[in-house]
């Protein structure tokens, strides 16, 4: 898609992250989507076919009909990330306060509050009726917007 994309030269970043690859006979280390699904385009707003013309092209993020441009720093700060050195994985979007779902450990599928995020999370898991709850550590990597 990025390919097809800058064909029509118009200007595309697809961030992507490194990933082992295992087939039967061989381990490979594969380029994969770093947000499976997106490719970030630079275009006039009003020429939206070319784009939409691509392969792989579903839909244009837009809001209420409107195309919703990504704010330039936050592809900026993507792009400067992807060329560093440093090492970096993609993870769910989610806030203090939402509810979340573990997804893995000894605690996978309870669902609690987050409180706090960080390398670790700290979940929230009340008893509404009785008005208690219980707040109890996880990896942070284990959970997910519920």
């Amino acid at each position: 898609m990025r390919d097809q994309i800058a064909k029509k030269g118009i200007e595309a970043f697809l961030p992507t992250i490194a990933r082992w690859s295992r087939w039967k006979d061989r381990k490979k280390k594969i380029d994969w989507p770093l947000f499976p699904g997106y490719c970030f385009a630079r275009f006039d707003p009003n020429q939206r076919l070319p784009i939409l013309s691509c392969a792989g092209v579903v839909s244009i993020v837009s809001f209420n009909a409107e195309i919703a441009p990504i704010p330039e720093h936050e592809i900026e700060g993507i792009r400067r990330l992807v060329e560093s050195d440093l090492q970096y994985d993609p993870c769910p979007l989610i806030h203090e306060g939402m509810m979340v779902e573990v997804t893995g450990g000894p605690l996978k599928g309870v669902i609690g509050r987050l409180v706090r995020k960080g390398a670790h999370a700290r979940l929230v898991l009340a008893v509404d009726l009785i008005g208690q709850a219980v707040s109890v550590e996880v990896d942070a990597a284990d959970v997910k917007a519920y």
